[in-house]
């Protein structure tokens, strides 16, 4: 459609909704007589009379009643364009509900918090851990960060960065057992593992060796139901634990978890951020994602 065309149809929307050439040439903060030329060559090119029209009234034709609502519809859609990217370009504010488990709130979240509140002091934020799954239009949530494969949806996604799971054990512990070099060197070492709380599985631990990946649920003597606690007992002594390199890097960092078997440790890219559909222009929404993936 000739963009001449098309302000016509905004023209005639406007007019034939106020009554006067001059109160939509008001409205569209134009002359009336653009509004009259344009609604004139709109006319020559439908082949139609929009109007009839005397000195002191405005009345639509049959013709024109028929098009008109058509014309209001399309004015609508060009008015929430403009609010859009209104809300898009608006300053991020309000509360931002989050949602994630324990270990992506503690390790993932939570560090890149200090610096989004000082770029965004109108932004409150309200952060939700839980392993449960939960739903976003019911708990009026606006972002949640999952871990794992996404079930198929309306939600909308951005993928995180990935990160690496390994082996980690604690420098007494190595210094009591020597570290083993290859996975099947973990039988006869004391395993700290993990039990799903949602399903009540233990937790297998991958490897990678060679071209492939092969997993094993290690013989523990220690088993808990929160990652947070895998990590804890292996900080203190109690043995080898499996871990993502993002909950223990600060731990490595202060040398009180030690990599091993770091040649067989696989690599996984299932951190996703979620949202639905009604967030997308949320301004608050789109500053945390793109702080998120510049900082984690």
């Amino acid at each position: 459609m000739a963009f001449e065309r098309l302000t016509g149809l905004i023209a005639f929307a406007r007019a034939g909704a106020l009554g006067s050439y001059t109160a939509a040439a008001r409205s569209l903060s134009v002359s009336p007589s653009a509004i009259s030329k344009s609604i004139q060559r709109l006319e020559k090119h439908l082949g139609i009379t929009l109007f009839t029209r005397t000195t002191r009234s405005l009345v639509l034709t049959a013709e024109g009643r028929e098009l008109h609502e058509r014309a209001l519809r399309l004015l609508r859609d060009a008015e929430e364009i403009e609010q859009v990217a209104k809300r898009t370009r608006a300053e991020p504010a309000g509360t931002l509900r989050i949602a994630a488990s324990l270990p992506i709130g503690i390790h993932l979240i939570a560090p890149v918090l200090p610096q989004f509140c000082a770029l965004y002091p109108k932004v409150k934020i309200d952060l939700r851990l839980s392993d449960h799954m939960v739903n976003l239009v019911d708990e009026h949530i606006d972002i949640a960060i999952r871990m794992g494969e996404l079930a198929d949806s309306s939600l909308l996604s951005r993928h995180l960065p990935a990160y690496q799971i390994g082996c980690y054990a604690s420098p007494e512990y190595l210094a009591r057992c020597a570290p083993p070099e290859h996975p099947n060197g973990l039988i006869g070492h004391q395993t700290i593992n993990l039990r799903y709380q949602n399903t009540g599985q233990l937790f297998r631990w991958p490897f990678r060796v060679g071209e492939r990946e092969i997993e094993m649920v290690p013989s523990s003597a220690v088993i808990v139901d929160a990652s947070e606690a895998v990590i804890a007992a292996i900080a203190a002594g109690a043995g080898i634990g499996m871990a993502a390199n993002f909950m223990v890097a600060s731990l490595v960092r202060d040398k009180k978890l030690v990599p091993i078997l770091a040649d067989f440790a696989v690599e996984r890219g299932n951190i996703s951020a979620v949202w639905h559909e009604s967030r997308r222009s949320n301004p608050a929404v789109r500053a945390f994602l793109d702080h998120m993936l510049k900082h984690v």
